[in-house]
């Protein structure tokens, strides 16, 4: 390429874009002259071609290190937290709901508790009116009073007709001794015959031997009726102190009566669903509130798998999900003997149709070893999760 072409607007052009020489690529096997590379920085020595091997093959054990550990910490945990403990979230607690309902009718004269409220043993709910069952304890104790007169009544007749049979007895004696004198002067009289007596003496002496032996009769008659008079006094007692004791009876039911007007709480606890108002009239029978007491227990429904190594009195942890946090030590009771579906309203009947085999669960009742605190309200239905150490 001449001057003249190098002066040429295309040809600069070209020449700037297209080097006028290729450097050589310098070869591994020989080293490039020091006078055509341009002076460089000292480079660190590259690793040797076998250290990418040495890492590929040390990652697999690493991994495998790595994995044998987690399950290591996973068998141990298994082992030491979860094999020993059967648990389930279909347990609740239980406790005796007791149902108050009067004994008597009547109209609610005072309401003494609100709903919630905690109450004692033999506290007083409620208060009936009294009136009624006060004014038939009155009648009952003036029918008794009446009762007990007439036992007295008849204990003194029955001391007259005793009287009376003594005097009777008497009466016996003194007619037979008069008959024993009429009939030996009629037998004298008729020895003597009519030679020393008139006829009219004769016969006058005959008519009273024979009227003082019917005067004999007649007291024997009075002595014998007497002595029924005294037998019917033992009956006129005995039914005298049978409605005397009728008539107690009558006045300890209407004692019984008045006391019902005061409803008490049968047991300590708290006071639920209460439909009662004060004003109310309300019936023998009817439901009026609930009391359920401080003394609750866990019913748990577990598969009758988790029931291999369960044994009453092993602990169990009681977690209840209105207190987050919050465990309550307890232990085992009993199990039932039966699955809960065999006392069901309609229990399965596996004879007809296809069988199809289901895991059943039994209920385990378990018990709480201390009270609950006061803070902690544990009402029946609320649901817990147990936790029963088995191992």
């Amino acid at each position: 390429m001449n001057a003249a072409t190098l002066d040429h607007p295309e040809a600069l052009a070209l020449s700037t874009l297209t080097p006028t020489t290729t450097p050589r690529r310098p070869s591994r096997t020989e080293p490039s002259a020091p006078d055509q590379l341009p002076p460089e920085k000292p480079v660190a020595p590259t690793p040797q071609p076998t250290t990418p091997k040495t890492t590929r093959s040390r990652r697999p054990l690493a991994i495998g290190a790595v994995v044998l550990a987690a399950g290591l910490a996973v068998g141990t945990y298994y082992s030491k937290y979860v094999a020993p403990f059967e648990s389930t979230d279909d347990a609740f607690i239980e406790a005796h709901v007791t149902p108050i309902a009067p004994q008597v009718a009547g109209r609610v004269a005072q309401l003494l508790v609100n709903d919630n409220q905690s109450v004692k043993q033999c506290e007083e709910l409620l208060l009936i009116d009294p009136r009624d069952y006060q004014a038939s304890l009155d009648q009952a104790r003036a029918n008794l009073a009446a009762a007990r007169s007439r036992v007295e009544q008849a204990n003194a007749q029955f001391a007259v007709d005793q009287a009376k049979i003594s005097q009777e007895k008497a009466g016996v004696v003194a007619a037979e001794a008069e008959a024993q004198r009429a009939e030996a002067d009629s037998k004298r009289y008729q020895a003597v015959g009519s030679r020393g007596v008139s006829e009219s003496q004769l016969d006058l002496a005959a008519t009273l031997a024979r009227s003082s032996t019917a005067a004999v009769d007649v007291a024997r008659n009075r002595e014998l009726a007497a002595e029924a008079q005294v037998i019917l006094d033992r009956a006129n007692i005995q039914t005298a102190a049978a409605e005397a004791q009728k008539s107690e009876a009558a006045v300890r039911q209407a004692e019984l009566d008045l006391s019902y007007t005061r409803v008490t709480a049968p047991d300590a606890g708290y006071v639920t669903h209460r439909t009662v108002e004060s004003g109310a009239y309300v019936q023998t029978g009817q439901a009026l509130l609930a009391i359920v007491p401080r003394q609750v227990w866990v019913i748990a429904n577990f598969k009758e798998t988790q029931l291999a190594n369960m044994r009453p009195g092993q602990p169990v942890e009681v977690k209840v999900d209105a207190y987050p946090g919050v465990k309550f030590p307890g232990h085992v009771d009993s199990i039932q003997a039966g699955a809960g579906a065999r006392f069901s309203l309609l229990p399965p009947e596996n004879a007809s149709g296809n069988y199809v085999k289901v895991v059943q669960r039994v209920p385990v009742k378990i018990l709480l070893d201390n009270a609950p605190d006061a803070k902690y309200v544990l009402g029946a239905g609320m649901s817990v999760v147990p936790e029963v150490r088995v191992k």
